[in-house]
């Protein structure tokens, strides 16, 4: 069985230098570390976890925490942070943390506090109560994805602009009834929810029309988004469009009309964010985000952080664009 001098001699460099590179501690330029991988895959050698463990302090595992693993948005920002820490060598430990649920408590007040990992990735994690400075005595890194904005390294699009870009949008589009779709009880919205509807009513009041803003709480999910355009499109305050605080409720927004008979779009037009795996089958108007590549990008930026604590990384919002499909139109003249 070959152990680290092999793999030194193969790589032509010394065994410190072997180890360093294979577990990423210390530094060894990007070149060297390549050739000792290469070296170690031809030879077979896998180091064993408790040994790098123990001479680096380092688990080589990341954790990562998230309030529901069966959603698009959480599953494919999973998919991105698994596929660059495989790449990169590192184990993953997910931690599923409903909010409410006794599993959450359970995570914040015991798994964390067992530090069995180097880092720690928080998706779409809000902390209540006491939660943020049980986050912070973790004494580990921290990024988070679609976070709040008061937690450390946040890998996310400008929610703000992208529901003014949506906004804009249908005001284009000679649009001025529009409603905005989703988010609920103002002391549990996802602080998410809370920037698209910052964004909406921004947009709405630069041009002239803050009398009209109309917003319609929904359960953000496709169901919660049906039930609430059935009630918003069958009384007088129907709108000529709707800009929906995600793709989902957007999607339950579009099958309602079509089952109260509004013809989408011609008298109803529909936005969303996020581009969902649905959205092209409903042909949905929507702003694009990558969740794949945000949680990579999230990986990556933790990782780095792990080798360089002392130079952290900047990260800016990541760009979200305009996909224009069959779910916006014009307004009928009819309907102003």
């Amino acid at each position: 069985m070959s152990g680290i001098a092999d793999v030194a001699l193969r790589a032509g460099v010394s065994k410190s230098t072997a180890s360093r590179a294979l577990s990423g501690a210390g530094h060894t330029s990007e070149r060297t570390r390549t050739r000792v991988l290469a070296a170690a895959s031809e030879l077979g050698y896998v180091p064993s976890t408790n040994a790098v463990s123990l001479a680096t302090g380092r688990t080589r595992n990341i954790g990562v925490v998230m309030p529901r693993v069966n959603r698009w948005f959480f599953a494919e920002v999973l998919e991105g942070i698994q596929a660059t820490l495989l790449a990169r060598g590192y184990d993953l430990t997910l931690y599923d943390a409903k909010p409410g649920s006794p599993e959450r408590a359970r995570v914040f007040t015991e798994f964390f506090a067992r530090k069995r990992f180097d880092g720690l990735i928080a998706v779409g994690i809000e902390p209540v109560d006491d939660e943020i400075g049980q986050l912070q005595a973790v004494g580990r890194p921290i990024v988070s994805v679609v976070g709040a904005q008061d937690q450390p390294g946040v890998v996310g699009i400008d929610d703000v602009r992208a529901s003014r870009r949506a906004t804009e949008h249908l005001l284009g589009l000679g649009h001025r009834k529009i409603a905005f779709l989703g988010a609920g009880d103002a002391e549990v919205w996802a602080n998410v929810d809370r920037l698209r509807l910052e964004g909406y009513r921004a947009a709405m009041s630069d041009a002239g029309l803050s009398a009209s803003i109309l917003h319609v709480p929904s359960p953000v999910t496709l169901p919660g988004g049906y039930a609430a355009a059935v009630d918003l499109l069958s009384d007088d305050r129907r709108p000529t469009a709707i800009l929906a605080v995600c793709d989902e409720v957007a999607i339950g927004a579009i099958i309602a009309a079509r089952r109260l008979g509004i013809a989408v779009p011609a008298s109803l037009s529909v936005v969303g964010i996020d581009d969902h795996e649905f959205a092209e089958m409903f042909a949905l108007t929507t702003l694009r985000q990558e969740p794949q590549e945000q949680g990579a990008l999230a990986a990556r930026v933790l990782l780095e952080t792990l080798q360089h604590p002392d130079n952290p990384t900047l990260i800016e919002p990541m760009p979200a664009r305009l996909i224009v499909r069959n779910s916006t139109a014009s307004v009928d003249p009819s309907q102003l």
